[in-house]
């Protein structure tokens, strides 16, 4: 990546009305068009939204895609489809045992709903926040119910591939244990049994940054420092990890770029969390100083390698081992080509990665190592305005997605190619959209001094 280093937020201000602007228009668009009798919307075929059933995952990144709008834009309507479809639908993602994705769908709604009001921007009843918080505390402890045992004394929540799989997108996904740990919740299990949620959430951190990032340290011949690997299997039985494996990327001893940038903006925003704890809150899970040098070495890794191994403006493609990426020549020495005839970008893990980047950018910078610090700030700002422009956002009025080039799943072939095309192109995802709109929330406040954004509503509220 060519790092824009004269680039300044303020830059971005009028890219991010247009944006908004663009993103209102498609909110409605899908509210007039989709047939919601269908299912989730998940991503677009010849602009328009379609299903894919696998596990239930986009409903929440729909929703709370509004209330992310009524948010930059204090349009009601926003608030009121949003807040309504979440009181409507939401409910079975707050109990649904069968996935690992607890944190985008339900801190994705409800969380921005709570959040909101204890910003003072939505007038609600106490009755109306105290169902926001119900549904935030059964959501992280459900979510931690997914436990297997590690033999390093540790344990990650599983996929919904079963006990065995650790997938690094699931990171993310510990914001629902931290916020309903926040609220004072804890999981009871057998024989009341007392389990804090904290430490689940570091447990899962720690096994992440174990068994899903690469050091360069010689764990096997694909050893390469910041490569993330997207599933990590285990042996039920012992605990012990036996082999790297992959869902959505090319290979195992290949990056999957959206599971690369799940890693950089996980372990970015839960190094703000930690932040808000006291010091007697991490003792007993290692303390602040064993945690912290874990996350920040995984952290520096992953947002290190993003920024070796994407195109010169920020794009990466969808895997960096992609097996025909070599007919591209050096494609990190140039901006990414969405139309090329042999490989696809993804804008969403550009989209996920950008904010991974701010969030560590200024946490080492508030550390006062302000040279690192505004490296990654404004690598965070390159991929920012790249995605705030042509070709990646979607001005067709007729085309339903907001942020166009995001692959789902490359190797099942679900991906829709447009005719006179060979490789997927023009289309986009409910999570790439929603991650988009995070995105420019977060720069939105930045730009209008607003409130710091973050998914843990009663802290860290006041702006740099």
């Amino acid at each position: 990546m060519q790092i824009q280093y004269k680039l300044l937020p303020e830059d971005l201000r009028k890219p991010l009305e247009d944006m908004w602007d663009l993103s209102g228009k498609k909110i409605r668009l899908i509210r007039d068009q989709y047939d919601a009798s269908n299912g989730s919307p998940v991503y677009t075929r010849e602009g328009k939204y379609t299903t894919r059933g696998w596990t239930e995952w986009t409903q929440g990144f729909q929703f709370g895609g509004e209330i992310i709008q009524y948010d930059a834009t204090d349009e009601k309507y926003f608030l009121e489809t949003g807040r309504e479809s979440t009181l409507k639908l939401m409910a079975p993602h707050i109990t649904h045992v069968g996935v690992h994705d607890h944190g985008f769908n339900n801190i994705s709604t409800y969380g921005a709903l709570r959040r909101l009001y204890m910003e003072g921007r939505i007038d609600s009843c106490q009755w109306e926040r105290s169902f926001y918080e119900l549904a935030l505390k059964c959501t992280g402890a459900v979510q931690a119910m997914r436990w297997t045992k590690t033999c390093d004394d540790g344990g990650f929540v599983y996929s919904f591939n079963g006990p065995h799989s650790l997938f690094v997108d699931t990171i993310r996904s510990m914001r629902a244990l931290v916020v309903s740990h926040q609220l004072g919740h804890s999981l009871f299990s057998e024989h009341d049994q007392q389990i804090s949620l904290l430490e689940r959430m570091l447990q899962h951190i720690y096994s992440t940054a174990k068994y899903n990032v690469y050091y360069g340290e010689g764990r096997d011949e694909y050893d390469i420092r910041g490569r993330t690997v997207h599933e990590a299997i285990f042996n039920t039985n012992d605990g012990y990890f036996r082999c790297p494996s992959s869902q959505q990327g090319f290979s195992p001893f290949t990056t999957w770029t959206r599971g690369l940038a799940w890693a950089m903006c996980g372990f970015a925003e839960q190094l703000e969390f930690l932040e808000t704890l006291g010091k007697n809150e991490l003792e007993s899970s290692g303390g602040r100083q064993q945690i912290e040098s874990i996350m920040l070495k995984a952290a520096r890794a992953v947002c290190d390698f993003y920024i070796a191994n994407t195109s010169s403006d920020g794009i990466p493609y969808w895997d960096t081992g992609a097996p025909m990426l070599a007919r591209l020549g050096d494609y990190t020495a140039a901006k990414a080509d969405p139309f090329n005839e042999f490989e696809p970008v993804d804008s969403s893990a550009a989209a996920i990665g950008a904010q991974g980047l701010l969030r560590f950018g200024r946490f080492l910078s508030r550390r006062g190592q302000e040279e690192d610090g505004r490296r990654y700030w404004q690598a965070g700002l390159t991929v920012s305005r790249t995605l705030l422009d042509d070709p990646y956002l979607s001005r067709d009025d007729e085309h339903q997605g907001l942020l166009l080039h995001s692959v789902y799943h490359r190797p099942n072939g679900w991906d829709h190619i447009p005719e006179g095309r060979k490789i997927p192109c023009s289309e986009s995802s409910m999570w790439g959209d929603y991650h988009m709109r995070e995105l420019a929330l977060y720069l939105w406040r930045i730009v209008n001094d607003g409130p710091y954004y973050t998914f843990f509503a009663e802290t860290q509220n006041n702006s740099d």
